[in-house]
């Protein structure tokens, strides 16, 4: 009886104690606007050894930094009245402080959305390497945009990837890369018009990195990656700080949130449809399609990995006559009973075909998103 009412009596001191941990509002007050990692809200995680709230995605990553990082669920763990006082005095915004002090304007900040390699090399460069303290050195724009080393290139014909010399010098302007042992580039590449963006799933690599750039009037395409997540990053980073010197020496009184966007930029849709040709009489033939908003173009491929664009679609704004519709051309008939785009132009109009009602409804956002915009 004495041992039933003492378990009792443990049993309601813990429950308060049990409750008030694992519930949010045990832990209210602590979240921070902006977060430390990959922005987000809603976190459902902390690591109890920095003093962060964390997002699902990378509470995997902080689980595999044991020696800097231990993670507990909010709503799941039990959290100790020593760790939930540590949380307290410490929390997003002194993370914040304390290790984004010195992060160069260049430097791509992951977001929810972003792949693996970058995520986890931010939340490394952070806190593991401590990249971004205060007492750390801010390395001027065009000294980070100069690197030299190898990457693995995809070849001729897409058939294998190959290890190629890099060469990125933001002085002088200009990326160049060999082949084997030659003293002279396979490729003199401009900043003015490289951009980089992370193509994981495309190259089929966790580590895969698309290089494009424009020569003799087309755009063309590297696809390459190394083994070594940093490295790939630091690479990646690298183009961005070369771009930035480029655009802040260009352009010196463009404000930086109009600067920014401009380094780097991903397509904002891909995918494939089918096309016909400028009579509207031709066979559909299947495509690869890449919307590149900034530059206001629709490129489109015969496979995802060609080096060069069949075509390309240049876009305007609506007043200039540019129109998306959601049917056929007058007197166009298509045997498929599959959803189409129309994309009128002052020259012509363009016929695709989607697989379904979600890719076209994607397709049809994303083009007037292009239309609309200044």
């Amino acid at each position: 009886m004495r041992l039933s009412k003492l378990r009792q009596g443990m049993q309601q001191q813990q429950e308060p104690e049990l409750s008030r941990a694992r519930t949010e509002p045990a832990l209210s007050g602590l979240y921070s606007v902006v977060l430390s990692t990959v922005r987000t809200v809603d976190p459902e995680w902390a690591s109890y050894k920095l003093g962060i709230f964390i997002c699902l995605n990378c509470s995997g990553i902080h689980r595999n930094l044991p020696e800097i990082s231990r993670v507990k669920s909010l709503r799941l763990d039990f959290w100790e009245s020593n760790l939930i006082e540590f949380m307290r005095n410490h929390g997003n915004l002194w993370a914040k402080a304390k290790y984004e002090a010195k992060v160069p304007p260049y430097y791509y900040i992951p977001k929810s959305h972003d792949c693996m390699v970058l995520r986890q090399q931010w939340i490394r460069a952070k806190y593991e390497r401590g990249e971004f303290l205060d007492t750390g050195v801010c390395h001027d724009p065009c000294s980070a945009g100069s690197r030299e080393g190898c990457l693995w290139k995809l070849g001729k014909g897409r058939r294998q990837f190959q290890k190629r010399q890099f060469l990125l010098s933001a002085k002088e302007g200009l990326m160049k890369y060999y082949t084997k042992e030659s003293k002279v580039p396979k490729a003199v590449i401009s900043v003015e018009t490289l951009n980089a963006m992370f193509q994981v799933e495309k190259i089929g690599h966790n580590h895969g990195l698309q290089i494009t750039y424009i020569t003799d009037g087309q755009t063309r395409n590297l696809f390459v990656y190394h083994e070594s997540g940093k490295e790939i990053v630091d690479w990646f980073n690298a183009i961005r700080a070369a771009r930035y010197h480029y655009l802040r020496t260009t352009f010196p009184n463009l404000p930086e949130p109009e600067l920014i966007p401009r380094i780097t930029r991903s397509f904002v849709k891909e995918g494939y449809m089918e096309k016909t040709g400028p009579k509207q009489k031709e066979a559909f033939k299947v495509r690869w399609f890449c919307l590149d908003s900034q530059e206001r173009n629709l490129l489109y491929f015969k496979n995802p990995l060609d080096a060069f664009a069949q075509g390309q679609v240049s876009i305007g704004r609506k007043d200039e006559g540019y129109e998306v519709r959601d049917d056929l051309p007058q007197k166009v008939w298509v045997k498929k009973k599959k959803p189409v785009i129309t994309l009128v132009t002052p020259v012509r109009e363009f016929v695709f075909i989607c697989d379904n009602d979600r890719q076209q409804k994607e397709w049809m956002d994303a083009l007037n998103g292009v239309i609309t915009q200044l």
